[in-house]
């Protein structure tokens, strides 16, 4: 008996199917939403408006979405995989892997769901086992350049540089205009590409059919390159398309974190302070290291992590996202009662336990955006310790403007954003030293380069701990690194970033302008 045909695809869902392939999401969204209207079980549609959802970062709108989708057609394999995406998205890393365990059961030969399986594992801190599955994943499978990337992310994160560099470069001699494998070698910092790289990045920028997401990723690292080959002018001009075409694709409203920082300001007055002091959770255990990206945290979450009774676990998306669940947040913190701030601050714990490896003491929470959750972190962990990563305005800003970020900081991406999201974090952290001074130290960057010994021990004594050499030798702290300066920290201290945006002077007016009297702090 010959099997049933596939269902055909009504022209209208196909045409949503087209312009979401196209990234045309203005076109899809409609003619989803007007579909699904006709027919609301339809799984496919479901599956395809959650994509464009979780394009846009609505992550829970896709999750109930799929979960919608996968109760209709519960051997929607796809649908179950890219509910598995959403769940590592939103960090919940161990639910994401239990669906995979299934999808791969269903597909064992698709190297998506290994992939995504091994970042899951990653994320929890299970690299080696990241790392064991993506060799088998290659060794099946040797011609999957997006699976030779991930795999050089995971080697870069354990510090096997050249293995990571090995893997990239595997990937683009599949797929030489793989924008992403370009960018992650200029992301290591210490790479300086030859005059066959610039010109192999440069033919696959010329080409007509090159994905948006290849073009930027390759404009960010042709800047990189001019800027080691003391070219500011046609980095600039790189940095500059880079950034001017990945901020067509996300959204973002200065306003809106000018208003957060004006409503947080206004709900942390002394009175309101006074009337919570004490309550929370009282645990000591985290150091927050918080501040602008790009400001000296890596540095200082490595020189932490060197002491042994600190552990250093990554940027943890935890405060955020207990900070989503109050309602007409930040002014809905002042209804907390004295329990709800110590569950907050007690359910911040559980959460975070799942990236503890050890039994030290003290963790890290190396997330920088944290600063405008500081009022939270205050009233729910009181003893917590909050270290302040502060760098030269036109510094961190420049540097940000260069770095081009797999996920969030839609801040950084156009040189008025950037200038006012920085006075902004400025304007919240002095309003925290006014009404609560001493409890947050600050690390000035440049102070850390110049005296490295002083800050260090003032560092260390703001977070209770005695003064251990290993501190200062904390390039040669053995642990896995996520974030962009994983190479730097593993070299001593150096200066190659200061000032780097001298050379860049006579095109970052919108950046002085935005940044105001910030830009001289």
């Amino acid at each position: 008996m010959m099997p049933s045909p596939p269902p055909r695809w009504p022209s209208d869902l196909m045409q949503a199917a087209l312009a979401l392939h196209d990234n045309q999401l203005h076109v899809a969204e409609p003619l989803l939403k007007a579909y699904l209207k006709q027919d609301p079980f339809d799984a496919r549609a479901i599956r395809m408006l959650a994509e464009l959802a979780g394009r846009i970062g609505r992550y829970k709108d896709a999750e109930t979405l799929l979960r919608r989708a996968v109760e209709l057609a519960p051997g929607f394999t796809a649908a179950r995989a890219n509910l598995a995406l959403v769940l590592y998205r939103q960090n919940r890393a161990p639910e994401a892997l239990t669906l995979l365990d299934a999808v791969i059961a269903d597909e064992p030969d698709n190297p998506g769901h290994a992939n995504l399986k091994a970042a899951a594992l990653g994320r929890l801190g299970g690299f080696e086992d990241a790392i064991a599955l993506y060799e088998q994943v290659l060794h099946d499978a040797p011609s999957q350049p997006r699976v030779w990337l991930s795999y050089g992310h995971m080697l870069k994160t354990v510090g096997r540089r050249d293995d990571g560099i090995a893997a990239y470069r595997r990937a683009l001699s599949l797929l030489p205009t793989l924008g992403d494998a370009w960018w992650s070698l200029a992301n290591l910092k210490t790479v300086r590409f030859d005059d066959a790289d610039i010109a192999a990045m440069e033919t696959a920028l010329a080409r007509d059919d090159l994905e948006v997401e290849d073009r930027f990723h390759l404009d960010f690292a042709l800047g990189k390159a001019f800027e080691d080959r003391r070219d500011p002018l046609r980095s600039f001009a790189h940095y500059d398309a880079g950034n001017a075409l990945r901020r067509t694709r996300i959204v973002y409203d200065a306003d809106d974190t000018t208003a957060f920082v004006d409503r947080s300001i206004a709900v942390l007055t002394p009175d309101f302070l006074s009337a919570r002091r004490d309550q929370g959770c009282t645990a000591p255990d985290p150091i927050f290291v918080l501040g602008m990206p790009r400001a000296g945290s890596t540095l200082i979450e490595q020189i932490l992590a060197s002491h042994s009774l600190v552990e250093g676990t990554t940027e943890l998306p935890d405060m955020p996202a207990l900070a989503r669940h109050i309602a007409d947040y930040p002014e809905g913190v002042a209804t907390l009662s004295a329990d709800a701030l110590r569950e907050i601050g007690e359910d911040y714990l559980r959460r975070a336990a799942i990236q503890r490896r050890s039994d030290r003491p003290f963790f890290i929470d190396k997330l920088p955006n944290n600063w405008a959750h500081l009022p939270l972190i205050h009233l729910a962990l009181p003893n917590a310790r909050i270290i302040d990563a502060r760098r030269d305005p036109l510094d961190c800003c420049f540097s940000n403007f260069k770095q081009h970020y797999a996920r969030g900081q839609a801040f950084s991406y156009a040189l008025d954003d950037l200038g006012r999201y920085y006075r902004d974090y400025v304007r919240l952290m002095t309003h925290v030293d006014t009404v609560l001074p001493g409890r947050v130290h600050r690390v000035d960057h440049e102070a850390l380069l110049a005296d490295t010994e002083v800050e260090v021990r003032r560092l260390l004594s703001a977070c209770g701990l005695a003064f251990e050499p290993a501190c200062l030798a904390f390039h040669e702290t053995e642990r896995a690194v996520r974030t962009a300066s994983s190479e730097q920290v593993r070299r001593p201290i150096n200066r190659d970033g200061v000032d780097a945006w001298r050379p860049y002077d006579r095109w970052l007016g919108p950046l002085r302008s935005a940044l105001g009297l910030a830009a001289t702090d």
